[in-house]
């Protein structure tokens, strides 16, 4: 298949969305960025590569780093791990705080804020250096030295954090995580401001693509079984409140951002990175939506 064609022609086609929606301006450094940008690449397990626009422009990946954080702490914990946080899909916002209380400090999965604070809190306590240990991990399933943090933007998510805050307060009231409450923040928004461009983006997740893979690398290991698991929570639960929409629509496991970008995987054939600042009434990007939709229907590669 002609890769390139397709994403080219999947571009030209969802052109008519462009401006729709807006960046995530309640993350202040977040609502600089140029919302008018687009980049998409897809990786497949037999080495093809495709790329077309802004797919090299790094951005803020946010709570796709939510994967490679449950991807760690499965390796570290297996399935002592969901004492700690559930496996259902929320049906309610990323940060709700109701949801929470109602179930008494245990979040609902690993993917919404309050299950990414509970799994920060854990590779905490089992880490020796927890944010040099998580970029090293992020590097090299990206195959990618460069790869960092931006610290303006961890700063800037925790001056205006307040609900996050709550959160993890919330989260200690019930007993959920065991480290101080700062530390746990200061990680969480760390992980969440790696930047990546679509073209590492799609190169990292091929690890989660292709399970018959050995998965090791910077020493955590998964079994083939462990990475179907997390490819099954990125189908239910991957896109907030919005995840019935994305399977209905894409019908393929992933996670989103709230900087805007998407990532998506056809097993055992695929991965791809689609990247817009513009996003949706539930945090999703408009045009990564479109994209994506555009691609499986014309690739007829939908898991279902």
């Amino acid at each position: 298949m002609d890769y390139n064609r397709l994403l080219e022609n999947i571009y030209q086609a969802i052109l008519p969305y462009a401006q729709e929606g807006k960046q995530a301006s309640y993350i202040p450094e977040l609502a600089k960025v140029n919302p008018d940008q687009f980049g998409m690449c897809i990786h497949t397990i037999y080495g093809e590569v495709a790329a077309i626009e802004q797919a090299d422009t790094r951005f803020s990946i946010q709570s796709i780093s939510k994967v490679f954080a449950l991807a760690m702490c499965l390796s570290i914990k297996g399935d002592d791990l969901w004492t700690k946080v559930g496996k259902e899909p929320s049906g309610t916002a990323f940060n709700s705080l109701v949801q929470l209380e109602v179930e008494h400090g245990i979040p609902r999965n690993p993917f919404i804020n309050a299950g990414a604070i509970v799994i920060a809190d854990l590779l905490l306590t089992h880490l020796e250096n927890p944010e040099a240990d998580f970029l090293r991990f992020v590097r090299e399933v990206s195959c990618n030295d460069s790869i960092d943090y931006n610290k303006e933007v961890a700063l800037s998510e925790r001056k205006e954090g307040y609900l996050n805050a709550a959160i993890v307060n919330l989260l200690k009231y019930h007993g959920t995580i065991e480290n101080d409450i700062e530390d746990v923040l200061h990680f969480y928004f760390m992980m969440c401001s790696i930047e990546m461009s679509c073209r590492e983006l799609s190169q990292a997740f091929l690890v989660f693509a292709n399970h018959r893979r050995r998965f090791d690398y910077a020493g955590i290991t998964l079994t083939s079984s462990q990475v179907k698991r997390i490819n099954a929570i990125m189908q239910t639960c991957g896109f907030y409140d919005e995840a019935g929409e994305f399977a209905y629509l894409v019908g393929l496991p992933g996670k989103s951002g709230v900087g805007g970008g998407i990532v998506a995987i056809y097993p055992l054939q695929y991965s791809v990175a689609v990247w817009c600042p513009r996003l949706n009434s539930k945090g999703n990007s408009v045009m990564g939506i479109k994209a994506l939709e555009l691609l499986t229907t014309e690739t007829q590669s939908s898991i279902f």
